[in-house]
């Protein structure tokens, strides 16, 4: 941590972020040291248990679930920061999830009460230091699981009106899904493309020069459909945007 140390966190890093996606772990990492926080991120973590409670195995989800209480528990944090919403909204769910065992119920429970998304961790100060200008028109779109499942929706707004020259858009229909939903963009392929579609002439109707949104599953979602649509724009997580405003400025080179 950079500064006066507010807190250490113990980090999620996830299934998805680490093999497709590691630039979002890193730039979480790095934002919460600028922000005065230290970070652990136990290696005997193992998948939170999201995508086999979607599939419907839940007594996988429940084995998983009691090993990360365990393990995160062990570091002592008093935190636990989320940067994928679906994986959020499942582990804030484990006292729901474990209720009904007698050994874990109310761990799980504490434990629960301990998940923050990183936009709920960072929003709760003004973001320390400079943040350089970032002149672009972004538009954010609130992840499901994040905006519905963990009711956040203000945190990731407040912290991206903060970077000094972007402009933040409203997405029509912001609030719908983008056809990702944990593993629904497979398992009803068509409905989820029909989402995607809608979702991306929105999209095209406001003109964004990069869209932001809080999930592993809707960033390669969006992807995707930022691909089809053939739309010029960039599709990243809030936190790297964050990340570039922390980063000096890359000099011109000299002719």
């Amino acid at each position: 941590p950079e500064g006066e140390v507010r807190d250490t966190v113990a980090m999620l890093t996830g299934c998805v972020m680490p093999e497709l996606l590691p630039q979002v772990n890193r730039a979480t990492v790095q934002v919460l040291a600028a922000n005065g926080y230290g970070v652990m991120a136990p290696p005997a973590q193992r998948c939170c248990g999201a995508l086999q409670a979607h599939a419907g195995e839940l007594e996988k989800a429940r084995q998983l679930a009691k090993h990360n209480i365990e393990v995160f528990e062990s570091t002592g944090a008093s935190r636990v920061v989320v940067n994928s919403a679906g994986c959020g909204a499942m582990m804030k769910g484990y006292g729901h999830l474990l209720a009904d065992d007698a050994n874990f119920a109310n761990r799980a429970q504490a434990f629960s009460q301990r998940v923050y998304d990183i936009s709920e961790i960072l929003a709760m100060a003004p973001l320390r230091g400079t943040l350089r200008p970032l002149p672009m028109r972004v538009a954010y779109d609130d992840p499901c699981h994040l905006l519905h499942g963990q009711q956040v929706r203000e945190q990731p707004r407040i912290l991206l009106r903060q970077v000094p020259g972007l402009e933040l858009l409203d997405v029509p229909e912001g609030d719908w899904c983008c056809g990702s939903a944990g593993i629904y963009n497979l398992v009803h392929a068509d409905m989820a493309q029909a989402l995607l579609d809608r979702k991306m002439e929105h999209m095209a109707s406001i003109q964004p020069q990069l869209i932001v949104t809080g999930n592993p599953g809707c960033l390669l979602q969006l992807r995707q459909g930022v691909k089809r649509h053939q739309l010029d724009v960039e599709v990243m997580h809030p936190i790297e945007v964050l990340a570039q405003a922390y980063a000096p400025a890359t000099p011109a080179s000299s002719a």
